[in-house]
């Protein structure tokens, strides 16, 4: 199957017919009633098609290779003013200038009204955008300047709130780390999504260790995109997709502009976030500084966090752009534990652990490239790389057990990564056939160390002191985990009518991952008093390659009907790093294999004038060997613990829909001076372990994924005011692959997480151009409630959301 799809690819990617059909070009000039205003890098392109190109600085734009016909040519630039205008190509090249401005402009004895472009804070990514094929994918994007929530927190349920099927894990009430996942697919640290910002990788080792222990601040964030599942052929084998945060750039039109927005919230909750930007010349550059700190909901959960950015965008001549930026973020978080189910039901809001520490330092650079080689041809390098580091300290005994004070656990990553990834995009046509092909390489080299021992002895007290003891005997583990990764893609969308594409694809991966160091085996007595201690010295090598493919298909037959839909294969590695941590509450298979599977989505998506906007789809994933948790119990002390292996066969199947209608605007149609919208988010899921000759497992459902994710929401708009409430709810989820219910003396590490809600209101109020308030009431019926159930930090054991909480927000823009 793999060499026949390949051999496809290859073969109507390569065949040219002699005799192409008269092609035309389409060029013009987009020029503003506003003096001085920058016209460079506006999106030109027709609707419905494959064309599309930016401005040069001059705001010149020429298309080429267009076909005899009737075409809508769109000028538009998110967040921007846009105009929509039908042109006819006959029998000669066609030059049309426009102007563009916030009122009615007449233009060639035609009218062309130009309005903000409006998206419900949420649209979807063109068919081709940058150097990326997104045809015949599900894929979403939050416009944060449209969406009305509290960024200060980094608020996932409200933010994420219109992307289907999102499963949030909430660990800390500031939003330090993101956690969700799609689809019955685990929110660890957003593991099941390869994460990237402004289009590299960010995570602690997008091959090794792909958690993000980094999340960009969404007050920077322009928009975030989300691809599902046949993202893999161009990102990477992860099952769960892409998400990439857009951060923003600084004014086009403006050579200098400060931004400072400063928020209070409850139990001690401060953030000051200021950024600078402009465009100077010819270099557009942004940065910001950023402080939060709180003491959190409960006690020994305080935190200060410091995140810096900057960027600078050089543009050498209208085709040729290099840019280059740095991000810095570290935090320090004290860390409640996790409780019992005792404890949790007495009070939610106590802490077990008053020693339990977590740190983080990143540094992630980037330098890129941008060459439009001609028209129809264009080349995106990046080259990015990573130097960080976590560590986390405390005690990782059961919540049965009270921390007596001894030395506590210490857990030390580094990471140094780097890697380069180029993509080429060409529009052609193929005998009377329009087309557009992408291929490109990645290059990754990932080099994770880990260190896992006892403190010194200033650890038996509560400070946050990240130091080892000076015996190597109490190290439990030392390893160097390097990996490299070489990958080759290709996609083409196949243009067959106006309405009608097919997108095949393939991608080849070489992988090879390392495992060199040494592991201690502590050995107990029937006290659990450690008596010896077993030395193994380790290194293991794996090797492989392979080609996975896939192939899209997309029709639109007008704004409000488009069709999509997908299947491609996947791969995912083991973690090597995963399977060597001492850890009483968790243990891992040595003899774990890698994830093997595909994914598939058939769907409808559509808009209606500002009215209407909606995106229905059923998917499906299949697993071969999925690693999952089963519950053992301990030979020595008898408690119960998770082990993590291959299950067996796993098959997720589920519906998702997403409806939001403008009331206001379908009442009182285009005269309407303020918009009343609601939305529905509803996605069922059916994810069970299928395939196992284990009776325990089999048809059991997979851990983590909810019967039903439903969020819904309303939302007032006018010129200066916006407000918005939002109710969300989960359904009940296992945490382990037997679906164990929870003991009510169990020790919150294992057990049936219950059904929740929340609900939340946000609203702003633009007082002039310069200045605007924001507030939020998050978890507004004050519910009792928890996301997770941790096997290690933050807990272990039951880790209790947040109660209800307010914040307001000052903006000042100067």
């Amino acid at each position: 199957m793999r060499i026949i799809l390949f051999s496809v690819f290859i073969l109507l990617s390569a065949l040219r017919m002699e005799v192409q059909a008269q092609t035309y070009s389409v060029s013009g000039t987009i020029t503003s009633e506003t003096p001085g205003e920058s016209l460079a890098n506006i999106s030109v392109g027709l609707k419905h098609s494959i064309y599309s190109v930016v401005t040069d600085e001059s705001g010149h734009f020429s298309i080429a290779n267009v076909k005899p016909g009737n075409y809508t040519l769109i000028i538009s630039s998110l967040g921007h003013k846009k105009v929509e205008r039908v042109i006819t190509i006959t029998d000669h090249d066609l030059s049309v200038d426009v102007v563009v401005s916030g009122h009615v402009s007449t233009v060639d004895s035609v009218v062309v009204v130009g309005e903000k472009e409006k998206t419900f804070g949420v649209t979807r990514l063109k068919d081709v955008e940058g150097t990326s094929i997104y045809a015949g994918k599900k894929t979403e994007v939050v416009v944060m300047s449209d969406i009305t929530a509290n960024t200060a927190t980094n608020n996932s349920r409200q933010i994420y709130a219109k992307i289907a099927g999102l499963n949030i894990w909430e660990s800390d009430g500031a939003g330090i780390q993101l956690g969700i996942g799609g689809r019955g697919l685990s929110p660890n640290r957003t593991a099941n999504f390869n994460t990237r910002q402004n289009g590299y990788d960010m995570s602690a080792d997008a091959l090794g260790y792909p958690e993000s222990y980094y999340s960009p601040s969404t007050e920077s964030v322009d928009r975030i995109e989300v691809v599902r599942g046949a993202a893999s052929l161009q990102y990477g084998t992860q099952f769960g997709g892409m998400v990439n945060f857009k951060l923003k750039r600084g004014p086009l039109d403006k050579k200098f502009e400060v931004t400072s927005r400063q928020t209070m919230g409850s139990w001690g909750f401060f953030n000051t976030f200021n950024s600078v930007g402009g465009t100077i010349k010819k270099v557009n550059y942004y940065g910001f500084l950023q402080h939060k700190q709180g003491d959190g909901w409960r006690p020994n959960s305080g935190f200060n966090n410091n995140v810096a950015f900057a960027s600078a965008i050089y543009s050498v001549n209208p085709r040729l752009k290099i840019g280059v930026e740095y991000t810095y973020m570290e935090y320090l978080a004290q860390q409640a534990g996790g409780l019992n189910e005792r404890d949790y039901k007495k009070d939610p809001m106590i802490s077990t652990r008053s020693r339990n520490w977590f740190k983080v330092n990143w540094n992630l650079a980037a330098v890129t490239m941008d060459y439009r080689i001609t028209d129809r041809l264009k080349v995106n390098t990046r080259f990015f790389g990573l130097m960080a580091s976590r560590s986390a300290l405390g005690v990782l005994k059961t919540t049965a057990e009270d921390d007596a004070g001894e030395g506590r656990d210490l857990w030390i990553d580094k990471y140094r990564n780097f890697g380069n990834e180029t993509r080429l995009l060409w529009h052609y046509t193929l005998g009377k056939v329009d087309a557009t092909l992408l291929v490109g390489e990645r290059y990754y080299n990932g080099h994770t160390d880990r260190k896992q021992g006892i403190g010194n002895s200033a650890s038996s007290g509560i400070s946050s002191d990240f130091k080892y003891g000076e015996q190597d005997s109490l190290d439990y583990s030392n390893y160097s985990f390097p990996n490299q990764n070489l990958a080759f893609f290709a996609e083409n969308i196949f243009q067959l009518t106006p309405k009608l594409s097919i997108i095949p694809g393939v991608r080849f991966e070489t992988i090879k991952t390392v495992a060199d160091g040494f592991y201690n085996v502590p050995r107990r007595d029937l006290a659990g008093n450690i008596f010896a201690i077993e030395h193994h010295d380790e290194y293991r090598v794996s090797n492989r390659s392979f080609i996975i493919g896939g192939v899209g298909m997309s029709f639109i037959q007008n704004d409000l009907f488009q069709f999509y839909a997908n299947i491609s294969q996947n791969y995912r590695a083991i973690n090597f790093n995963d399977m060597r941590v001492i850890n009483p509450n968790l243990k891992v298979d040595p003899n774990l294999k890698d994830e093997t599977g595909y994914s598939a989505d058939l769907g409808m998506r559509g808009n209606l004038s500002n009215i209407l906007n909606y995106d229905l789809s059923v998917f499906m994933i299949h697993y071969d060997n999925r690693i999952g948790t089963v519950i053992q119990s301990d030979s020595i002390i008898k408690e119960p613990y998770r082990y993590r292996t291959n299950i067996s066969s796993s098959l997720n199947v589920g519906v998702e829909s997403f409806v939001e209608v403008n009331l206001w605007r379908l009442i009182k149609g285009e005269s309407a001076k303020s918009n009343i919208s609601v939305f529905s988010n509803l996605t069922f899921v059916d994810a069970r372990y299928t395939g196992s000759k284990e009776s325990a497992f089999h048809n059991r459902k997979v851990e983590l994924a909810p019967n039903v994710i439903f969020k819904t929401g309303l939302s007032y708009k006018t010129k200066k005011f916006k407000a918005t409430f939002q109710y969300a709810y989960t359904g009940e989820q296992y945490t382990d692959a037997t679906n164990t219910e929870a003991n009510k003396n169990g020790n919150g590490v294992i057990g049936l997480m219950p059904a929740y809600y929340v609900m939340d209101f946000s609203a702003s109020y633009e007082i002039n151009k310069r200045f605007s308030l924001y507030g939020t009431i998050n978890n507004l019926s004050d519910n009792r409630y928890y996301t997770r159930r941790a096997d290690s930090y933050p807990g272990p054991g039951i880790i209790p959301s947040d109660a209800r909480a307010y914040f307001l927000t000052v903006q000042v823009k100067l």
